[in-house]
């Protein structure tokens, strides 16, 4: 089992004031490009054998500024159908369901072509992500890079754990960061989280 690097993109404007930002198409913002552009020397030195982004607009401009060109759009790496909370923060959430938490409970039902996702529906998205990262670590010598979003993607660690989806709870992810993970005899681990050079 090879090693895994996740991107989560740059920062956008509803990433910056708290906003549940699912299926919203939000660019990123100048800090957010700037962000993605200093994980370049972070990168550079490894050899990348596959690439897979999400296809929302944040995670694909994140790719680009990371100088990956050429990343397998996934539908499957998009952020968490947050249904009828997309665009709310969790204060404004807690208002009227007072010490509600996503990895937990949740979310209200949105419309139709956005009902919503549960954390077990969230994770078995990330478990089709990693069997697809799994297939490409087999044919390839080098790293496979996942550029997507925060909340999925501490869901799909922590399924890389073998822990419930609940546990992505645990592991905090900045805007513009990288993390890695990878083995340690044989069983996965996080060897590097939050990773970003200095400013």
């Amino acid at each position: 089992m090879g090693d895994l690097f996740l991107v989560r993109h740059g920062e956008t404007e509803w990433s910056r004031s708290g906003r549940h930002t699912g299926w919203t198409d939000v660019p990123l913002t100048e800090h957010g490009r700037e962000e993605a552009r200093r994980l370049v020397p972070l990168l550079c030195s490894h050899r990348i054998g596959a690439a897979f982004v999400s296809p929302l607009r944040r995670a694909r401009e994140t790719a680009e500024l990371i100088g990956i060109h050429d990343a397998r759009v996934d539908g499957d790496l998009r952020e968490w159908d947050y249904g009828g909370y997309e665009g709310v923060t969790t204060v404004e959430i807690q208002r009227t369901r007072p010490g509600w938490f996503l990895f937990t409970d949740g979310v209200a039902p949105g419309p139709p072509e956005h009902p919503g996702e549960t954390p077990e529906q969230v994770g078995e998205r990330a478990d089709r992500v990693l069997a697809k990262a799994d297939a490409a670590l087999d044919d390839t010598e080098g790293v496979v890079v996942l550029i997507a979003h925060g909340h999925f993607l501490r869901v799909l660690t922590a399924r890389r754990l073998g822990l419930p989806p609940r546990h992505g709870a645990l592991f905090q992810l900045a805007t513009g960061t990288l993390c890695r993970l990878g083995t340690e005899h044989g069983r996965p681990v996080v060897a590097g989280w939050n990773i970003r050079p200095p400013a």
